[in-house]
């Protein structure tokens, strides 16, 4: 982890900066805070150095995190298709967000891998880390998933896929490994195959993704009888998917001290403005953010335009700010280009005030989408 020795450069240390207005409003006002008796361990994870610690685990990382799911996909992202210009604006992501102080990337073995892209994911980012330690020392925490695909049978195929996603990012361990989702059956081997892998110095710190509170529990206790911390669990949240807040993940979070770690945080791009019910995405998202779901959003979208301008700050940089408002929360938006990373990296240094949280909350408490993973609910 390197944000507090590489040099900020390439437009990011405006970002970085808080505003007047944010400096005055995050002296002034105390950041909102997990709620419950883990009030305090969750305060704690805050490292000195402005990074957060994962959970239990010994390994820290930046307060904002990069997903690499889009990087070589075709089969949700980039219009179906992966050439140079993408390669190169991946590439542009990559480097702007170390050039930013955001060195804490997300990926998985199946992120553009075979049917669903051109080349995998871990694949790209190993190369980009490669490319960039030939210029300069860097520290990067990387975050990789299993699949628990229903013909990986028992912990050793834990430890066959960790090795093989290891050879593509080009490393000898990863900081974090998580199980993408919950086994149809054989879970408990893949959580032994986690901390099998844990013991054996191939990871430093394991988590699980899209896990249920009573998933979430289960896994605890069974790491936590090895010594093995559960240090995170990767689910959707964002200002207007907060199923973590209402099925009891994020609470069991707070409470045993294990880290949220945000995926599509700015809804997959809804959240940043730039779609209107005249402009709905294309491709698979425009099934989901539909004309009539972006009309009932657009009050919601013009207050955060609202209070961001009274911050300097863009939409998508005060709706990230408010997951990391929540406490024990590292966001993890996708970056596909240099422009996106260092917009990013403008969402930390400043703080929204508790009464902005909660208003933004109340207005979105009636605009839901119909998404979600089926296996958050097992």
């Amino acid at each position: 982890m390197m944000a507090g020795t590489l040099q900020v450069a390439g437009g990011c240390l405006a970002p970085l900066l808080p505003s007047r207005r944010a400096a005055g409003a995050a002296a002034a006002v105390r950041p909102p805070r997990a709620s419950g008796a883990s009030a305090s361990a969750a305060a704690a994870a805050v490292e000195e150095d402005g990074k957060v610690r994962l959970g239990g685990s010994d390994v820290t990382v930046t307060k904002l995190g990069i997903g690499a799911w889009s990087w070589g996909d075709t089969t949700y992202w980039n219009e179906f298709q992966w050439d140079d210009r993408k390669l190169k604006a991946a590439k542009g992501a990559f480097d702007a967000s170390v050039d930013c102080g955001i060195t804490f990337f997300d990926t998985a073995e199946v992120y553009g891998a075979g049917i669903s892209g051109a080349i995998n994911s871990e694949s790209l980012l190993g190369r980009f880390i490669k490319e960039r330690q030939q210029k300069e020392q860097v520290e990067v925490a990387i975050a990789t998933k299993f699949a628990a695909l229903p013909w990986r049978l028992g912990r050793g195929s834990v430890i066959s896929a960790l090795k093989d996603s290891l050879s593509r990012l080009g490393v000898s361990s990863v900081e974090l490994y998580q199980l993408h989702w919950p086994g149809i059956w054989g879970n408990e081997g893949y959580l032994d195959g986690l901390g099998d892998a844990y013991e054996q110095g191939l990871v430093k710190a394991v988590g699980v993704s899209n896990y249920s509170e009573k998933r979430l529990r289960d896994a605890y206790e069974r790491l936590k009888k090895r010594g093995v911390p559960l240090a995170s669990n990767q689910v959707n949240y964002s200002l207007i998917y907060r199923n973590p807040e209402e099925n009891g993940v994020k609470a069991a979070c707070d409470e045993l001290g294990i880290t949220l770690i945000a995926y599509s945080p700015i809804a997959q791009g809804v959240l940043t403005g730039k779609y209107t019910p005249n402009n709905p995405p294309t491709g698979p998202r425009g099934r989901i953010y539909t004309p009539e779901f972006l009309t009932k959003l657009q009050p919601l979208i013009n207050r955060i335009k609202e209070i961001g301008g009274s911050y300097e700050k863009t939409p998508t940089q005060v709706v990230l700010n408010w997951l990391i408002c929540q406490g024990n929360v590292v966001p993890i938006p996708g970056a596909k280009n240099a422009e996106q990373a260092r917009e990013f990296a403008g969402a930390l240094g400043w703080s929204l005030t508790d009464q902005e949280v909660e208003e933004l909350r109340s207005m979105a408490r009636e605009i839901k989408p119909v998404i979600g993973f089926p296996v958050e609910k097992l």
